[in-house]
């Protein structure tokens, strides 16, 4: 069960893991597989209940109105699930919709298995307790989740990132894409990163406009790349149309992998794409901005120093944070400038990226093999 895009990525490369680790096993007969997920989970042999878009929705402005829905749809997917009774129910992340599932079907004899721990160690530990009693197993993506969950008794497994996965799938080109966007080999190249959705691209393109018009003060070569995902990419065009400069508005998995080969650094929001940046080598700069009185929330209930997974994973500000009030162009700027003009301070990050990935299993067994291998020891188990 997917409930998002990220969702159906990690689901599609589950079903693929789990067809290559049982054939490995010679167990005979056919892996089936039924609930819900999107276009690459159906290219996979799943045929969903309904469509993912139904639970594909953030933020209480969007969630209240489609309720309804949202319940109906909850309903439909536990009566399936106790009128299939598979071997294994596996929720991958989406937890508003998972965990409340999971609520529904347990003490049912069916295995619950959800995959991606949720981050409550960031602020919320105590939930730990309550998805014990909901949940089976977990399955995580950062190496120092099973020591935590365990401590509520709720048995955990390390799997490994997607992202490693996602690099390894398209690693870049870096002269490739200077040639093709007939960028000089000497010219800096500034990634820049907004976000994923429109309120966040709303929030951080002003401020990384203006840091544009910085480096380029001293820095009139300088090239900015913009990889985008397309619900945002109208946002990002209509937003950098009156830039001075060059400016590359990139999309495409693979587009998004030659601009970050070709890039110098990066000055990228906080979430995934910080991880991404680190396993590709890419020397980062951290800038996020939230509404003030979600920034009061969290800052109430956090509970660790730092908000990017690299510097999380290191313990350690190894990518420069700038959030809320701090989200400020000159500092921004300032340590930008560092990156793009000595490259002792890019060598310092990327040997501290290159030891996170050793961290996260990077050239080792894949994620999905490695979720599918905790996947069946659950099920004979």
């Amino acid at each position: 069960m997917a409930g998002e895009a990220s969702g159906d990525v990690l689901g599609a490369r589950l079903i693929a893991a789990l067809r290559k680790r049982h054939a490995e096993t010679g167990d005979g007969g056919d892996l089936q597989f039924s609930g819900v997920g999107g276009a690459l989970m159906a290219a996979e042999g799943l045929d969903s209940l309904f469509p993912i878009a139904d639970l594909s929705v953030m933020g209480l402005a969007e969630i209240l109105p489609r309720m309804p829905l949202l319940l109906r749809r909850l309903s439909e997917t536990a009566a399936h699930v106790r009128s299939v009774r598979p071997a294994a129910l596996i929720t991958i992340d989406a937890p508003g919709f998972s965990f409340r599932l999971a609520k529904r079907l347990a003490g049912e004899g069916i295995p619950l298995i959800h995959y991606v721990a949720p981050q409550v160690w960031a602020w919320r530990p105590g939930r730990a307790r309550h998805l014990a009693g909901r949940i089976d197993h977990l399955l995580a993506l950062l190496p120092f989740e099973p020591k935590f969950f365990s401590d509520y008794d709720l048995p955990c497994d390390f799997v490994g990132h997607p992202v490693i996965e996602g690099v390894a799938e398209v690693p870049g080109d870096g002269s490739g894409f200077r040639s093709r966007y007939n960028i000089p080999d000497n010219a800096p190249v500034l990634a820049m990163l907004p976000g994923s959705r429109v309120g966040e691209v709303n929030r951080l393109l002003p401020v990384f406009a203006q840091v544009a018009t910085l480096l380029r003060g001293k820095r009139a070569d300088l090239q900015i790349v913009i990889p985008t995902v397309e619900q945002v990419t109208k946002v990002v065009r209509d937003t950098t149309a009156s830039w001075l400069g060059q400016t590359h508005i990139i999309e495409g998995a693979s587009g998004r992998a030659d601009a970050f080969a070709a890039a110098d650094a990066a000055l990228a929001a906080s979430g995934t794409v910080s991880l991404e940046l680190a396993l590709r080598g890419v020397p980062t700069v951290v800038a996020y901005r939230t509404n003030p009185i979600t920034a009061s929330l969290v800052r109430r209930m956090l509970t660790i120093p730092y908000v990017a997974l690299p510097n999380i994973l290191a313990d350690a500000p190894v990518m420069p944070e700038f959030l809320q009030e701090n989200c400020q162009p000159q500092p921004i700027t300032d340590a930008l400038a560092a990156l793009l003009d000595d490259p002792a301070q890019r060598q310092v990050q990327q040997q501290q990226f290159a030891h996170i990935a050793e961290m996260l299993g990077q050239g080792a067994v894949a994620p999905s093999l490695r979720a599918a291998d905790a996947v069946l020891k659950t099920i004979r188990n």
